[in-house]
């Protein structure tokens, strides 16, 4: 019976993205995870995990210049998948954890509609206004938790009382 050989990295990678957007901290860290895990065909050394990264970096080249791997689209993607349901904040922390930056002018269009995006996210959970101060504090919690400022927090809540 005859086995499939396994991927080569660069299969791997475009199978990857064929998925979904990675950027290119993300998919370097899956790739160098899976080459240092899968078995070698000479001895495991401390050297020839080292000459992997480099074989790693020299693919993500090859796939942004092909446009397979696009930091551009990733953003988008990500930022498209997140604003319905969470803040600014949440949003830049994820960014930044995969190495990317939002566009001065993006980030501006994020900030002008995150009121209303945190108010679609209230509503959805809870569609009133808590009349005790603990019901108040654990809708700021939720609201908190999902990345919205306190500052957007606080005029929400305000301005449902004023509604």
């Amino acid at each position: 019976m005859r086995t499939k050989p396994a991927p080569s990295l660069k299969a791997r990678a475009i199978m990857w993205l064929a998925q979904r957007e990675h950027s290119r901290v993300e998919l370097r860290d899956k790739l160098l995870r899976h080459a240092r895990s899968a078995p070698a065909p000479t001895a495991e050394t401390d050297e020839a995990a080292s000459e992997v990264e480099p074989v790693v970096d020299q693919l993500l080249d090859w796939l942004e210049a092909h446009h397979y791997l696009s930091q551009a689209r990733f953003l988008e993607s990500r930022v498209n998948a997140r604003a319905s349901r969470f803040g600014n904040l949440r949003i830049g922390q994820e960014l930044a954890r995969h190495g990317v930056e939002l566009a001065p002018q993006d980030a501006l269009s994020l900030k002008q509609t995150e009121l209303a995006r945190a108010r679609v996210v209230w509503e959805r959970k809870f569609n009133a206004v808590a009349t005790d101060p603990a019901g108040r504090a654990k809708q700021m919690r939720f609201l908190a938790g999902r990345g919205f400022s306190a500052e957007i927090i606080r005029r929400l809540l305000k301005g449902v009382d004023d509604d």
